[in-house]
C-alpha cells in the first residue's frame, strides 16, 4: 500500500510518500511545498496545488492522510491553515484518491504510543519506524511522514483501501482481560 501523507501549512506544506507491506514501511520521497512569503495569499495556494498535484500524479498514492486541524492561536491563522488544506484535498480528490484526515493526538497515538507525545518523540519514532539514518528535514515533512504512518497502522482504513491485512482466523484469539494474558 502506498500512503502519501500531508501537513497543511500556508507558509510550506510537509508531505511524505510512504511504501509499506503491512509490516514493514520504506519511505518513498518527502519534502516540503515552499510557498514565498512575497507572494500574495491567493498566489500561496495555487503554489501548493500545483505541486501537491504534480507529486500526486508521479506517486499514485492509494490513499491520502492529511492531518487535521485541532486549534490555532488566532482565527486568522485557521482560516489560513484551512485554506491550505482545502486546496491539498481538492489536489487529492481531483487525482482521485481516497482522502482520510487524523487528529494530532491520534497521529502521536498512532506512531509514539503516546497522544501527548513531543514533537522531537514523534520525530524519533519517525526515523525509527521507517528505518532511516537521520530524521528527515524539513520538519514539515516529518510531520507528514508520521500523517501517512499513521493511516498505515490503523488496520481497519487498510482494509478499505484494499491492502492486505492478516484475517482475524490466523490470529490467536486475544484474552479478554490481561488476568488472561499468556504469552
Amino acid at each position: 500500500m502506498r500512503v502519501f501523507g500531508i501537513d497543511p501549512g500556508s507558509d510550506r506544506t510537509g508531505y511524505g510518500c510512504i511504501d509499506s507491506d503491512g509490516r514493514v514501511h520504506q519511505l518513498v520521497r518527502c519534502g516540503a511545498v515552499r510557498a514565498g512569503a512575497a507572494d500574495s495569499f491567493p498566489d500561496q495556494l495555487k503554489i501548493i496545488y500545483r505541486e501537491l498535484t504534480v507529486l500526486l500524479a508521479e506517486h499514485r498514492p492509494d490513499c491520502v492522510a492529511i492531518e487535521n486541524i485541532f486549534h490555532a492561536v488566532n482565527a486568522r491563522s485557521a482560516l489560513k491553515l484551512g485554506h491550505a488544506r482545502g486546496v491539498a484535498m481538492l489536489a487529492a480528490i481531483e487525482a482521485g484518491v481516497t482522502v482520510v484526515e487524523y487528529t494530532p493526538a491520534e497521529i502521536k497515538r498512532a506512531v509514539v504510543g503516546y497522544g501527548r507525545a513531543e514533537k522531537p518523540q514523534v520525530a524519533q519514532m519517525v526515523k525509527v519506524l521507517l528505518g532511516l539514518d537521520a530524521i528527515p528535514k524539513p520538519n514539515d515533512a516529518t510531520d507528514a511522514l508520521a500523517v501517512a504512518i499513521c493511516h498505515l497502522h490503523s488496520g481497519n482504513l487498510m482494509q478499505k483501501a484494499g491492502a492486505r491485512v492478516a484475517s482475524p482466523k490466523s490470529q490467536a484469539p486475544s484474552p479478554k482481560s490481561w488476568r488472561n494474558y499468556r504469552p
